[in-house]
């Protein structure tokens, strides 16, 4: 019995495709249409050598040429057509999963295992946008005409026949050969694409470690390597289906020459005549297009055949987020019950048995040693990573409570590695939103203390800052990142080592940005191995090895907490002596 989940995967990919069968079917109507008017060429060559050359009358030659000129216009253009219709549906077929991929390839980005992983469900969908899209469908389409024109030829005479069915049992034998021959070296060569694909790409991301350590090198070894096995395996597939495509041709071709030959022959013994000798071999020749065009699409329908099946495997794994009940704006009040947390996909808590809770114009630190949990908890509290046990609510609903849009709306999240987004800086506050109000933008640029800074750029809030950023400083990325999250003004702040890259006067912005937060009743939240992030907190949160150590008042939590973690130590020290 098949899973319930790939059943479902399964229906909803069908479901997107037999959207457009509307299309197909007219498709399929023009198709009819179109090889109905391919007789239209034999039946000329019959009419102009048994008819026109044996009568010697130029009226009818020139009526048929009127004729058969009409005829062709027709089915040329109800082929453009027939490719018009399959484009639109191939467009439409994208259209209704282009959102349901790209929010099913977010949603396994939360995943670290499969955030390593090439994301290719959108390079799925394009491949088979791409097939419904091209010629490979019209060999289906003209496939059921291949025995329609065969019984023509059996009309004609049976010993053309019979010769077209054995041409065409041996192209049948030649796809079939192909199909079975080219499959594995085809899968081999997209995984070993898709594998070297993923190490260039690490390595230019990290294009300044690699350079400063002396890496290019032994980078570009390991690259080639895995480019060559590619490259192999991509030659294998090639050289395979090459062979067949070349074989098809030239047996088609020269089946064509044969049956000419064979025609000639009856004509000689007087069984048939040169007309029906020529529209033959061209009867042949249409017959077994179909079968020769699918051995040249082979490859396209393999690969499109293989995204069809993963797309399927993929939506299985990743359900549909169901419409939630919009809930009213809540108070920044967060409620935290005894959470254990670990990263999806795995059932090892890194994070266990953490309970607190923030109120409305209250700050809470969260401190603790490097790999106590500080991160793990913060994604979530955002949501990010949902709790395996306990709950976390805030006003009182349960954070799945909320759809993803308004959640998102209500949280200021400040990540420890800050990704900003190709675009101008106004963009990236605005978290992207085309129609954000500048006003409400420079306001979150003002409350992060970034509206000065953000004027000395060469455009100001226009400044395009390239791909992640990679124009401004490590600073200058935190503190546009720390905009974006007060952007809307979300009653809940969540900060995952916020001055982790900020000089002295940046600390203090934050600081700044801290405190109007709270008088403006908002709740906010600080994971910290700096003091002056806490300086301003109201209570902490001591954590070690993903476990609570200590939750209070700030100033008690520092006094009563002692560890052999030189860290907190020396943290609880900074943090004493920066409050008073």
């Amino acid at each position: 019995m098949m899973n319930p989940a790939l059943k479902r995967g399964r229906q909803e990919f069908r479901s997107a495709f037999w959207s457009a069968k509307g299309l197909f079917v007219v498709a399929a109507v023009m198709s009819f249409f179109v090889n109905l008017l391919m007789l239209t060429g034999p039946l000329f060559m019959l009419q102009v050598y048994d008819r026109v050359l044996a009568s010697g009358s130029l009226p009818t030659l020139q009526a048929l040429f009127v004729l058969v000129a009409g005829l062709f216009i027709v089915m040329g253009l109800l082929d453009f057509l027939r490719g018009r219709v399959l484009a639109n549906a191939g467009a439409r077929f994208q259209a209704l999963l282009d959102g349901r991929a790209f929010e099913a390839t977010m949603q396994t980005a939360l995943v670290p295992d499969e955030r390593s992983k090439p994301a290719t469900a959108l390079r799925d969908l394009e491949s088979i946008q791409q097939f419904l899209s091209g010629p490979a469908p019209y060999s289906f389409f003209d496939a059921p005409w291949t025995p329609i024109y065969v019984a023509v030829i059996f009309v004609l005479h049976p010993m053309l026949g019979w010769f077209s069915v054995g041409a065409a049992i041996l192209l049948f034998t030649i796809a079939f050969l192909n199909q079975s021959m080219t499959i594995k070296p085809e899968i081999e060569s997209r995984q070993a694409t898709a594998t070297a694909e993923k190490f260039s790409e690490s390595v230019r991301r990290e294009a300044e470690a690699v350079r400063a350590l002396g890496m290019i090198e032994t980078t570009k070894a390991q690259w080639g390597k895995q480019r060559g096995e590619a490259l192999v395996a991509q030659m294998t597939h090639s050289g395979r289906a090459g062979f067949f495509q070349a074989m098809s041709k030239s047996l088609r071709l020269f089946l064509q020459s044969a049956i000419l030959a064979v025609g000639a022959y009856l004509a000689v013994k007087n069984e048939i005549s040169p007309g029906v000798m020529i529209a033959g071999s061209i009867l042949m020749g249409r017959a077994l297009a179909p079968i020769d065009q699918a051995i040249a699409q082979w490859r396209m329908f393999i690969r499109a055949r293989q995204a069809s099946r993963s797309l399927e495997q993929f939506f299985a794994t990743t359900p549909v987020t169901q419409p939630k009940t919009a809930l009213p704006d809540p108070d920044a009040r967060l409620t935290v019950e005894n959470i254990a947390v670990s990263p999806p996909g795995t059932r090892q808590p890194i994070v266990r048995g953490v309970s607190f809770d923030v109120k409305p114009g209250e700050a809470v630190g969260v401190i603790g040693p490097s790999a106590s949990g500080k991160s793990t908890l913060a994604r979530a509290l955002v949501g990010i990573w949902p709790a395996l046990a306990g709950e976390i609510r805030l006003d009182g609903a349960t954070l799945d409570q909320w759809s993803e849009a308004d959640f998102g709306r209500l949280i200021g999240y400040l990540p420890q590695d800050v990704g900003l987004f190709t675009g101008s800086v106004a963009r990236n506050i605005a978290r992207l939103q085309e129609d954000a109000d500048p006003r409400g933008i420079v306001l979150a640029a003002e409350r992060a203390g970034a509206h000065e800074m953000i004027l000395k750029l060469p455009n100001g809030y226009d400044t395009e800052i390239g791909e992640g950023g990679a124009q401004l400083s490590g600073g200058q990325r935190q503190r546009i990142g720390l905009a974006r999250a007060l952007f809307g003004d979300p009653p809940l702040l969540v900060f995952d080592e916020p001055n982790a890259n900020l000089d002295a006067e940046g600390e203090q912005s934050l600081i700044h940005a801290i405190r109007q937060a709270k008088e403006r009743g908002r709740a906010v939240i600080v994971m910290a191995h700096r003091p002056s992030a806490i300086a301003v907190c109201d209570r902490l949160l001591v954590m070690r090895d993903g476990a609570p150590v200590a939750f209070g008042p700030r100033d008690e939590v520092l006094k009563q907490t002692t560890t052999s973690h030189g860290q907190i130590t020396e943290l609880n020290r900074s943090a004493s002596g920066s409050v008073s």
